[in-house]
C-alpha cells in the first residue's frame, strides 16, 4: 500500500505562446480546466500501473472537492483518509506551444499536525510507503523523524533552500528532484551524490528529455535515457514519475529499475494535454519497454 500525502489542487490551464517576461503581455490562445496537484497526480500514476492507494490531501465540503474525490475513486483510490475541512486549491499553469510550462501554485490546508496524523495511520494499517512533497519541510522531519511506519518518499519539488532538502534527505528513503532545481539548490553531481551518500538515501534526478541518473547510498550512480516522444504538455510529467516509481517499488522492484520503468511512463504522461489524461496503465508502458524506443 502507498499513501500520497499531499497537494491537490483544480489546475487552470493557459495555453500562451511563449512564456511572459517581466511587465510583458500575453493573448492566450486557449484556457482550460482540469484535476491536478501533485500528490493527487502521483497517486493517480501509481493506481493505473496497478498499485493500491491511499490519497490524504485536504479538501473542502464544496461540490467541486466532491467531484474531485469522484474522480480520484473511478481510478480506483481510496480516499477515506481525506478530511473534507479545507479548500481544494487552485493552480495557474502557463503552457507553451513545445510542452513547456510554468506553475503558480495556492498553498493548501495541510498543515504538520496532519502530516504526523497521516504517517500513524499508515503505520498502523501496514502501508510500505509514504510519499510527501517538499512544501512539508524543513517542519515534517521535526515530528516524523524517529517514529517507526512506512517508508518515506519524497519529491523535494517545493523544497526552498538547503536546510529544507537536507531535512526532506535526512527523513527520506527515497527522493526526486528536477535537475534544475537541483542546481538551484544543491549543485552538481557530485554535491548531489554527496548528499545521497550523507543521508543514505537514493537519490534520483530527473531531467526530462535528457532522461535521469540515480544516486545510490552506496556511492553507486546509474542513468538511463528518456523515452523519445513528441511532447505536447510537460505538466504533472514529474507526479507521473514519482508515483510510477513508488509503484514499482511497491511491486518489489529496485530503485533502478523502478525508475527506468517511471521513466517510461513520465514520457508518456507528455503525450497528451492536462496532468491526467495523458498518464498511462501498465499495459502502455509495458508496451514501450519491449522493444525499447529511448532517446
Amino acid at each position: 500500500m502507498i499513501v500520497f500525502c499531499g497537494y491537490a489542487n483544480r489546475d487552470q490551464t493557459v495555453s500562451v505562446p511563449a512564456l511572459p517576461g517581466e511587465g510583458a503581455r500575453v493573448q492566450a490562445t486557449s484556457i482550460h480546466e482540469q484535476d491536478g496537484g501533485m500528490a493527487a497526480n502521483a497517486a493517480v500514476a501509481a493506481a493505473r500501473v496497478g498499485a493500491d492507494v491511499r490519497f490524504a490531501g485536504v479538501l473542502g465540503p464544496d461540490p467541486r472537492s466532491t467531484r474531485f474525490l469522484d474522480a480520484l475513486t473511478r481510478d480506483g483510490i481510496d480516499v477515506r483518509w481525506t478530511p473534507r475541512t479545507g479548500t481544494l486549491t487552485t493552480a495557474i499553469v502557463l503552457l507553451t506551444p513545445d510542452g513547456e510550462r510554468v506553475v503558480i501554485s495556492q498553498d493548501d490546508d495541510l498543515d504538520t499536525e496532519r502530516v504526523a496524523a497521516v504517517f500513524d495511520l499508515a503505520a498502523a494499517e501496514g502501508a510500505g510507503w509514504l510519499y510527501l512533497d517538499g512544501y512539508r519541510f524543513p517542519s515534517a522531519e521535526a515530528v516524523l523523524h524517529g517514529r517507526p511506519g512506512p517508508t518515506v518518499v519524497v519529491d523535494l519539488d517545493g523544497c526552498e533552500g538547503v536546510p529544507a532538502v537536507e531535512a526532506a534527505l535526512s527523513l527520506a528513503g527515497h527522493a526526486v528532484i528536477g535537475r534544475s532545481l537541483a542546481l538551484d539548490i544543491v549543485g552538481g553531481d557530485e554535491a548531489l551524490a554527496g548528499l545521497a551518500r550523507a543521508h543514505q538515501v537514493q537519490l534520483i534526478v530527473t531531467d526530462g528529455p535528457k532522461g535521469w541518473t540515480l544516486f545510490g547510498p552506496d556511492g553507486g550512480r546509474h542513468s538511463g535515457a528518456a523515452l523519445a516522444v513528441s511532447a505536447v504538455d510537460s505538466t504533472g510529467a514529474g507526479d507521473c514519475f514519482v508515483g510510477v516509481y513508488c509503484a514499482e517499488l511497491d511491486r518489489g522492484a529496485d530503485p533502478v529499475s523502478a525508475a527506468a520503468f517511471a521513466s517510461v511512463a513520465a514520457g508518456l504522461s507528455c503525450t497528451r494535454y492536462g496532468a491526467r489524461d495523458g498518464l498511462p496503465d501498465r499495459q502502455a508502458v509495458l508496451a514501450e519497454l519491449d522493444p525499447p524506443r529511448y532517446r
